[in-house]
């Protein structure tokens, strides 16, 4: 199949969350199975690896957008260890900074602009070209204008029979911006409407996108019923149960290269396997030491490797920091930046409780993996959660999660909660301070009581398959269905 992949973010050359990964990891993998898959990205300043790119032969590049033509230039390079290509828009004046979600004014209501101008940009590429896709991939609310583009300007061209997929990573994040976006992209004025873009009189990107999708899919089975519910929908449950017919959830995989403990670099002489697990022991004395806790083996330790936000329910987490400290051995250590108050909160407690409490306030990559290899148990006490990535790393790893249940945590994180030993990880369900407490003190109470049972759920957690491969198999039948779906409505 021709595949085009558009979106706003993809490792290894731009990143701000798992979007990135899933991106990047899915076009490598469908371009193993043999497909031609072409990747799509604005070209920000500081992009990684983009010392291979070039300009294409025919770079220069019309975007016909509604107001007046736009003009980019075509950079491209071929994705690391693939056969897959990758180009890049270059358009100074809404992509020339390093930020993703913020444009070189610094204002994000220029959002609506910029990747209007992206999703223009994505189709008119294909005829630049003079190579036309089975399927378009968008993923997320930047690309909301894709499906739009394809079902009205563009129906009647060549490019109108490609089939749209739109993947939703995060519902929460829906474009919001004035109305006058519509106009400057060429989109039908008579699409800003309630079953369409409108939305409490802004446009509402992703709200489009939904719509005049071919297909759509979310980042796990468990999050796609979830957001057609009002508490997790964000709004937009109405949207997704209409459209839920057509809406599938494929859990992500992860990255077996760089996430594997037998060959992770990070851990230099200290590698491990669920054959031998001896110098899980080590990596942990390396991470208590680089967090300034005791080092105690007997103290099982509770890592955090995340975004410091609301959704990720780390104020659950500070809320029993006290309970945890006074009733259990535990020792917590924080990696990651967020919200300036929790950020707070954390050091906080890293004070009164030194020795057993220990926060770092960056973005890691060395330390992110040393976390997770060192660690005894994984705290992931999310309020929703559509995939969710560090619980896979952590079983591949051999560090417990502890989860709510909620999201793609469900998915992936197999528990027994009448004998959690018979599982791969704790759960709790509701958002409240004691049900999570006592599942923190089951963790604590296994760990000091039955360590065979404990090693028995790291065995089976690592042997749990979160390879890529699964997961595209299925986007493959995804993309044959929506494919079908679109020819037959030209029939």
């Amino acid at each position: 199949m021709k595949i085009l992949m558009v979106a706003p973010e993809a490792v290894p050359f731009v990143k701000v969350g798992g979007l990135a990964d899933v991106v990047g990891a899915l076009t490598k993998e469908l371009s193993d199975k043999g497909h031609d898959v072409r990747l799509v990205l604005p070209r920000y300043h500081h992009l990684k690896h983009f010392e291979s790119a070039k300009l294409s032969k025919d770079s220069f590049m019309r975007v016909r957008m509604g107001v007046q033509d736009e003009y980019t230039r075509i950079w491209e390079a071929q994705y690391p260890d693939s056969k897959a290509q990758v180009y890049f828009f270059e358009y100074e004046a809404f992509f020339g900074s390093s930020s993703v979600y913020v444009g070189p004014s610094g204002n994000e209501a220029d959002n609506g602009y910029r990747f209007s101008f992206f999703s223009r940009a994505s189709l008119d590429f294909c005829y630049h070209m003079n190579w036309f896709p089975d399927v378009i991939h968008c993923h997320d609310w930047t690309t909301g204008l894709v499906p739009a583009f394809l079902n009205t300007s563009d129906c009647n061209e060549t490019l109108g029979r490609a089939a749209s997929v739109m993947t939703i990573h995060n519902l929460q994040h829906q474009g919001y911006c004035d109305r006058h976006v519509l106009r400057y992209a060429g989109i039908p004025q008579s699409l800003f409407r309630a079953d369409g873009f409108e939305s409490f009189g802004q446009v509402n990107f992703l709200k489009g996108g939904l719509y005049h999708s071919t297909k759509l899919t979310t980042v796990s089975p468990s999050y796609a019923k979830e957001i057609q519910t009002e508490e997790y929908g964000c709004g937009l449950d109405s949207v997704t149960r209409f459209r839920s017919p057509d809406l599938i959830g494929v859990i992500n995989g992860i990255d077996g290269s760089e996430w594997n403990s037998e060959t992770d670099e990070y851990l230099e002489e200290c590698t491990f396997s669920k054959k031998q697990l001896a110098n899980k022991a080590i990596c942990k004395r390396k991470l208590q030491s680089q967090f300034a806790l005791e080092q105690k083996a007997e103290y099982p330790l509770c890592v955090v490797v995340s975004r410091l936000y609301e959704q990720k329910g780390l104020d659950l987490l500070l809320s029993n920091l006290d309970a945890m400290m006074e009733q259990t051995n535990f020792q917590v250590s924080i990696l990651g930046t967020g919200d300036s108050e929790l950020e707070q909160a954390f050091q906080n407690f890293s004070e009164k409780y030194q020795g057993r409490i220990a926060t770092v306030l960056e973005f890691d990559n060395r330390l992110a993996h040393l976390s997770i290899a060192g660690g005894d148990f994984l705290l992931m006490p999310s309020r929703f959660e559509p995939c969710g990535l560090s619980q896979m790393y952590a079983m591949k790893y051999g560090t417990i999660p502890i989860v709510r249940s909620t999201g793609g945590l469900i998915d992936s994180v197999p528990v027994d909660e009448n004998d959690w030993s018979r599982g791969c990880g704790f759960s709790f369900s509701a958002m409240d301070q004691e049900e999570f407490l006592q599942v923190l003190l089951s963790a604590a109470h296994m760990y000091e009581n039955n360590r065979e049972a404990l090693r028995q759920m790291q065995v089976r957690a690592m042997s749990a398959d979160f390879s890529w491969e699964s997961s595209a198999k299925k986007y493959e039948s995804i993309y044959t269905w929506a494919c079908e779906s679109r020819a037959s409505a030209f029939n």
